[in-house]
């Protein structure tokens, strides 16, 4: 391409011409040029963005659900000494996930939308009050009777956003769990009940269960929680699980045979709670795949080869569902994968390094690697979580990504704010719209994101907005909206997570 002739290369070209050639239309020609010039300048640097395009979907209905509790083909997996079977098991699991807007009642898309929102906002708040407490735990005094102190793992169950089907016990009793990157410990509602929310399956009763077993007060199992009670009438072990919003579990400390799909795993600690009080609905508990030691995927982890991963259909544009894939298995052939860190305050999150951030494909210059980095005293990062709808960067970072997309939107009409969203547009009567390309470039992988993982439907009336925010905190969180399409590979083993696009098929 020419490089543009400036304004001062004209006018000296100009005084260089002979008196007789300095007319009044030779001064015309040489301004026609720099308005030329300029004007191919202005529109190299607007047509320089990369775009791709977006089909406009309405927002999505509560999904419906129907799944069968039995299955053929059952294969069992235990180990009668640990709860850790040896790794010559070599195996999968794999399982669907849906939106836990299909266990909710009757509710209109926009009311799931914002019901959608008020959770996320929750959870949002409850996981960054974990990143600050020290150490991850809550010494105030606990409720339960036999413990000195809360053992705080996670989010309310009742903010995870996708859930499964899982039978627990023998023979296997099926019921909903959700499932949470930001929580380790396992549990269930048990009967007899001191108090039990309400769940769409009848309680478990470990009574009937031939493979339900306590734990004793004095065994290495029991002393795997943090802070451990005991039942002075059974000589049982004790757990508690606190959360941020206020809400607690309370039971028995257990061992349990769980069957995903006609493989049983055997011998998993989970607790049994029979006080289960505060913001829990639907489900019947928490299958927590967070990086603790007593989460599920550390529990089984020499016998599924520590990885796992799942794959969230976007559910405004397929009524496919999700999915979780547990062992060998689960690793994607066309996976970018970033090295995991390590927060050596708090062991539960997935902590990965986000370099930048570009918007049409040009880095947007406010936004550093150091706006997201973990400190050595495990304050700040960057994680990845499922439970989380919407991601949220530090405020610095939102303010640089939103004003770098707004320039590169300027051609599509705004709308006022919604809710949490700032930047909106008013797309009504149209099908389809080119936005600029957003890309997360974390430490060994760049991951472009489909236009409907960042510009989503808020209403039925063509308002889309911008699907990031900010947070005043240090904490900036990778949400599931981002994640859609992506099949998100945890290498727990090798200690890294991938990004594979396209993942769901």
């Amino acid at each position: 391409m020419q490089t543009p002739l400036s304004v001062s290369h004209l006018i000296l070209l100009y005084y260089s011409m002979e008196g007789k050639t300095r007319n009044a239309s030779t001064l015309l020609l040489s301004f026609a040029c720099i308005f030329l010039s300029l004007s191919t300048t202005t529109t190299t640097l607007s047509t320089s963005l990369q775009f791709q395009t977006l089909t406009l979907n309405p927002l999505p209905n509560k999904p419906t659900i129907s799944w069968a509790d039995t299955e053929p083909g059952t294969q069992t997996f235990t180990d009668r000494t640990t709860s850790e079977p040896s790794s010559s098991a070599t195996t999968f699991l794999s399982v669907q996930l849906h939106h836990i807007d299909a266990l909710s009642s009757d509710k209109s898309s926009q009311d799931l939308f914002n019901s959608r929102l008020a959770r996320d906002a929750a959870r949002v708040k409850s996981l960054i009050s974990l990143a600050a407490t020290v150490g991850g735990r809550n010494l105030t005094r606990a409720r339960g009777p036999g413990f000195s102190s809360s053992v705080i793992s996670g989010l309310a169950q009742g903010s995870g956003e996708y859930f499964t089907r899982l039978g627990v016990g023998t023979p296997a009793r099926y019921v909903y769990m959700v499932l949470d990157t930001g929580s380790d410990i396992v549990w269930i509602q048990c009967a007899p009940c001191k108090k039990c929310y309400s769940q769409t399956d009848p309680v478990f009763d470990p009574t009937k269960s031939r493979s339900f077993a306590n734990i004793p007060c004095g065994s290495p199992l029991c002393r795997r929680l943090d802070f451990p009670g005991c039942s002075t009438k059974k000589q049982t072990c004790l757990y508690q699980v606190s959360y941020g919003d206020g809400s607690f579990t309370v039971g028995e400390f257990s061992t349990e045979t769980l069957t995903f799909r006609g493989t049983r795993v055997g011998r998993v600690l989970l607790g049994c709670g029979h006080d289960n009080e505060g913001l829990f609905v639907g489900a019947a508990g928490l299958l927590g795949l967070g990086r603790g030691r007593l989460s599920f995927p550390s529990q089984i982890g020499r016998r599924f080869s520590s990885k796992f991963s799942y794959c969230l259909v976007d559910r405004s544009a397929s009524s496919r569902p999700s999915s979780i894939v547990f062992g060998d298995s689960a690793i994607s052939r066309t996976a970018r994968f970033t090295p995991l860190l390590s927060n050596p305050k708090l062991d539960t999150f997935y902590y990965v390094e986000l370099l930048g951030i570009s918007v049409g494909g040009t880095r947007v210059s406010g936004i550093s690697a150091s706006l997201f980095k973990l400190d050595s005293t495990g304050n700040g990062g960057v994680i990845i979580d499922s439970g989380t709808s919407v991601t949220r960067l530090t405020r610095a970072a939102y303010v640089a990504l939103r004003d770098a997309f707004r320039v590169g939107a300027s051609n599509l009409k705004r709308a006022p704010e919604f809710s949490l969203f700032d930047t909106c547009f008013d797309l009504s009567g149209k099908t389809e719209v080119k936005v600029p390309t957003v890309a997360l470039h974390f430490r060994g992988a760049d991951v472009s994101l489909p236009a409907s993982n960042y510009l989503i439907p808020v209403d039925n009336s063509g308002s889309f907005c911008f699907a990031f925010a900010g947070t005043a905190s240090g904490l900036s969180i990778i949400g599931n909206i981002q994640q859609q399409g992506f099949r998100v590979v945890y290498d727990v083993a090798t200690s890294r997570v991938g990004f594979a696009p396209r993942g769901c098929a």
